[in-house]
């Protein structure tokens, strides 16, 4: 079938360039924030496009990209707005001087930006002041992996997460909008597993009404494959995507639903800022997570910190602003003045959206947009 590319543009969101401190300690990758939290991941979105448009089944709203926005007249970003590989690849060694050792490339959808496969071998090719390579991931719909996959594995990348949602081909169309056969997707993920990028994520967003009669099909199908099935909640990021509480599925009925077929144990969390809560099957036949971002907020824990396709640094996934880094970057800032002006935020940063989410009023007109998931990163 033909490609269909959906341009995702700049909304403008609020941003400036960041402060360069006068006097700056010198990176020792030991940052935390105002509640003691590490720098430690960083998720790089590489491109403002995505060949999906993920919808409810009904239409009535949009999951991530509303049609009313985002149609033909949409201006998306130029090239030369986007951050080249080389400066990407720049601000990288930048982070992880100052704590990251993970790093996860989004979109939009990332396998669009061409020669990807150039920008994943000189993030490999970064080492941390110990000397160690980095946690080198990608997050993708998985429309482009059978062709994509060996070129990524051989320039380094080392596992990667697929988005989907529904394992049904009919409710799966409708819900990327573009007529993509579900069948597409698993042969790509049987085609990542092949070179090598396994154990494989799969990620499925639950929408209550929508696609939650597709949960036990998922976990039939990925038990015992090397693939880790993960539901998140559906979480209101932006704006725009018509969020209501009731559409929530709270990952404990998830859990619930696949313990009374396939009975479950909790497992421990393998690391801090975990996103996932882990469970194993009984029978052995591999684990699950679940991410409730909305009914378990994990703010507490959260150490990610999020660079748009443009160079905006975003402390929350649920951000309203963003800090220019491209202005630095293109302004003659050497790596020693970047590392104090991004250190000087993520001290700074007091995010926990999720956690206050309940207690927040609703936004005033005029006020600053969230940012929205596509542009992001997720």
């Amino acid at each position: 079938m033909a490609e269909k590319v959906i341009p995702l543009a700049d909304h403008r969101y609020a941003s400036s360039v960041p402060i360069v401190p006068v006097r700056a300690a010198a990176p020792n990758g030991l940052l935390s924030d105002t509640l003691g939290r590490p720098l430690h991941d960083l998720r790089i979105s590489v491109t403002d496009r995505c060949n999906f448009r993920c919808s409810s089944c009904n239409g009535s709203c949009s999951y991530c990209m509303p049609k009313e926005i985002f149609d033909k007249h949409y201006r998306f970003l130029p090239h030369d707005a986007l951050l080249s590989f080389e400066e990407i690849a720049r601000a990288a060694q930048v982070f992880v001087g100052l704590g990251v050792r993970k790093i996860r490339l989004t979109g939009g959808e990332p396998l669009l930006r061409k020669h990807l496969e150039n920008l994943v071998g000189l993030l490999a090719a970064l080492r941390t002041p110990d000397g160690d390579a980095l946690d080198l991931t990608l997050t993708t719909n998985g429309s482009l992996l059978t062709r994509k996959s060996q070129a990524l594995k051989d320039a380094g990348l080392q596992r990667l997460t697929v988005s989907l949602d529904a394992l049904d081909d009919a409710v799966f169309r409708r819900m990327n909008d573009a007529d993509f056969p579900v069948a597409d997707v698993l042969h790509g993920i049987d085609a990542a597993l092949a070179a090598g990028l396994g154990p494989i994520k799969v990620n499925m967003v639950v929408k209550r009404g929508t696609n939650d009669q597709e949960i036990l099909p998922m976990a039939r199908h990925f038990r015992g494959m090397p693939v880790t099935l993960r539901f998140i909640e559906y979480m209101d990021v932006g704006a725009t995507n018509g969020w209501r509480m009731d559409e929530v599925l709270p990952s404990s009925e998830v859990v619930a639903r696949i313990a009374a077929e396939f009975p479950l144990a909790p497992l421990a969390a393998t690391s801090t800022g975990e996103t996932a809560a882990r469970y194993r099957y009984l029978d052995g036949q591999g684990e699950i997570g679940v991410i409730s971002s909305v009914t378990q907020a994990f703010c507490r824990d959260c150490n990610r910190a999020r660079l748009t396709t443009e160079g905006k640094l975003f402390m929350c996934l649920f951000g309203t602003h963003g800090h220019d880094l491209r202005g630095l970057l293109r302004d003659g800032a050497t790596d020693a003045q970047l590392a104090a002006a991004v250190a000087h935020l993520w001290r700074a940063r007091d995010d926990r959206y999720s956690e206050l989410r309940a207690a927040q009023p609703p936004a005033p007109p005029g006020a600053a947009r969230r940012a929205e998931m596509h542009y992001i990163g997720g």
